[in-house]
């Protein structure tokens, strides 16, 4: 039996898709691309934002005409189930809290999952779904609902699967990863997760995905200088603006921001320090827009993530007066993404006659790999020796384009 996963969105997407791929091998299945003929395909859908939406409806409609028995699910889903099925030719809509249950579906077993399996050479550990914020542009509490952490034992267990599988990182991801373990009893914190990796696994790197400025305290940077903790972190700033920020609901303020930044790279130097940026929002004008420029401009931000605003249904911000046009937020866009492209390539430039580690994530022509550093860029060697997941020490040596050149030391 064949099945082709299809997947859109973001990390927690991708690790709920990379489950069900590895479960499915495990009961015989096998897993091809679309092209291959598939007898079930399985579209995990992303609603972030209405290119989101879009791009499911496309993708549900390719899986349609492959002429599999197609299977719906992820957060697109879940908002809007009777567009899915006006589209015709669905076998199944999948509830987000109950997609595991795909597996069960279609084994006829009792549910039983593995962790140990990723396509990717950096697999993501999903520790934490949903979201108890209510910041007034994003859709995804609706979608994901109340904020649920994973057991700190569970944690460790699938840890040490990927180890024991061969794999030398994991990517800890969530939904909203700063509220990690505020639900559980007894109640514990992300910090104190990361000790607990530390200690009992043995796993070269430990990396985090998306967490919230607000989140960020001594303790936590403090484990970020230890050697297996990747020197990278993202932290969304979405607008360099107070005003804009209250709108956003986002609870913190632009200094708070730039003062915990300051002491992150006071504290862990080399570290890369991503951003998500949303551009026109209701109520940004061009004073407000500048003070988002001039701040981004004042730190070393190694790469931005930058989102025209997209209004989304049953959101506060979709009910905002002082919207802005479509040509202001490709312009302010363009403008952003410019200043982008500039910080990225003087973080790069940085790490020339540095020695990184990096995990090979691709073996391309001419005898060349690439993979990606500890503190999150790409590096490409003269070598294709290294299996894919190997850790590498390279001493880089020049960039070509925003990839790094370097020898294996």
């Amino acid at each position: 039996m064949k099945v082709s996963v299809l997947t859109l969105g973001c990390k927690v997407n991708q690790s709920e898709s990379s489950i069900i791929e590895g479960s499915l091998k495990k009961f015989g299945y096998s897993i091809v691309s679309i092209s291959e003929h598939p007898d079930y395909c399985i579209v995990n859908t992303c609603a972030v934002t209405s290119k989101s939406d879009y791009q499911s409806r496309q993708l549900i409609r390719r899986a349609v005409r492959s002429g599999a028995r197609v299977i719906v699910t992820g957060c697109y889903s879940q908002l809007r189930p009777n567009d899915i099925r006006d589209i015709g030719g669905i076998f199944s809509i999948v509830e987000n809290n109950k997609k595991m249950c795909i597996i069960n579906m279609l084994t006829d077993n009792i549910l039983s999952t593995t962790h140990s399996y990723s396509s990717r050479a950096r697999p993501y550990l999903k520790v934490q779904d949903g979201c108890n914020f209510a910041c007034t542009y994003c859709i995804v509490p609706l979608a994901r609902g109340k904020s649920v952490s994973l057991d700190v034992s569970e944690v460790i267990r699938q840890a040490n699967e990927f180890e024991a599988s061969g794999y030398n990182e994991i990517v800890l991801t969530g939904i909203h990863l700063g509220s990690y373990g505020y639900d559980l009893r007894p109640r514990t914190r992300l910090s104190e997760l990361l000790k607990t990796l530390l200690k009992k696994t043995k796993i070269h790197r430990i990396r985090l995905s998306s967490i919230e400025i607000n989140e960020v305290d001594d303790e936590l940077i403090g484990i970020l200088k230890e050697q297996r903790i990747c020197k990278h972190i993202h932290l969304p700033l979405q607008s360099g603006d107070d005003a804009v920020l209250r709108l956003m609901n986002r609870m913190y303020t632009s200094d708070v921001y730039v003062s915990t930044v300051e002491n992150i790279i006071k504290n862990v130097p080399d570290i890369a320090i991503g951003t998500d940026i949303i551009v026109g929002f209701p109520g940004e004008g061009d004073k407000e827009f500048l003070n988002t420029k001039e701040l981004l401009s004042s730190m070393p931000i190694a790469y931005m993530h930058i989102f025209p605003f997209s209004s989304r249904p049953n959101t506060l911000a979709s009910k905002m007066s002082m919207q802005n046009s479509p040509s202001i937020k490709r312009e302010r866009f363009n403008e952003l993404n410019a200043l982008n492209i500039k910080q990225k390539r003087a973080f790069i430039l940085s790490q020339i006659n540095k020695t990184l580690d990096i995990i090979i994530e691709e073996h391309c022509p001419e005898n060349i790999s690439s993979g990606t550093s500890n503190n999150y860029l790409k590096v490409k060697i003269s070598s294709r020796m290294y299996p894919k997941g190997t850790l590498v020490y390279v001493r880089v040596s020049g960039i070509e384009g925003n990839i790094l050149e370097g020898e294996p030391i």
